[in-house]
């Protein structure tokens, strides 16, 4: 009778995603339920064609800004991006990892203004990590294997996107 409930769910719940997909999934494993947000398709999109944020960081109340090339890891909601270990915003997001972001494009008109403001965990990747964000970044950016330089990322906690094209103020939000 358990397994039959589950089934039962499962179908419901492959039902519900097919008519609303910013609903929230439900995976179960025989024993658990877990609950997993889906990022709406026009974020996803936007974050994917775009390819520089800025990354905010701050350490005792004195924040700072870096502007940095990325690429968009979708499956595990993570901006990965390039930088020395120098650098100020990565001193300070070392040792304050909640950061905060935006991406967004030049526009001549209000009526097409999109953006992203994100907020998320910094990213010091493990050795096995690194291999993997590597990838993702040089499959984008071939050209950056001539500089080497460390790689990080931002785990994305949460994102508002703003998109006037969708009618004036239109706002999307996303939330892990």
């Amino acid at each position: 009778m358990y397994r039959e409930e589950l089934f039962d769910l499962n179908q419901f719940v492959l039902d519900t995603i097919v008519r609303d997909e910013a609903l929230k999934i439900i995976r179960t494993d025989i024993d658990f339920v877990i609950l997993l947000n889906l990022m709406d398709q026009k974020i996803v999109n936007y974050i994917s064609k775009n390819k520089v944020l800025t990354l905010a960081t701050s350490i005792n109340d004195k924040p700072h800004c870096a502007n940095c090339f990325y690429v968009f890891d979708e499956v595990n909601k993570i901006l990965i991006f390039l930088s020395d270990t120098t650098t100020q915003h990565i001193k300070e997001a070392i040792q304050n990892n909640t950061v905060a972001g935006t991406i967004n494009t030049e526009v001549t008109t209000v009526a097409k203004i999109r953006g992203i403001q994100f907020m998320g965990n910094f990213v010091n990747p493990s050795k096995e990590q690194q291999k993997d964000f590597y990838s993702i970044y040089y499959k984008k950016f071939p050209f950056a294997k001539a500089k080497p330089a460390k790689i990080w990322g931002v785990q994305l906690s949460w994102i508002k996107m703003t998109d006037n094209t969708l009618g004036f103020g239109k706002k999307l939000i996303w939330e892990r």
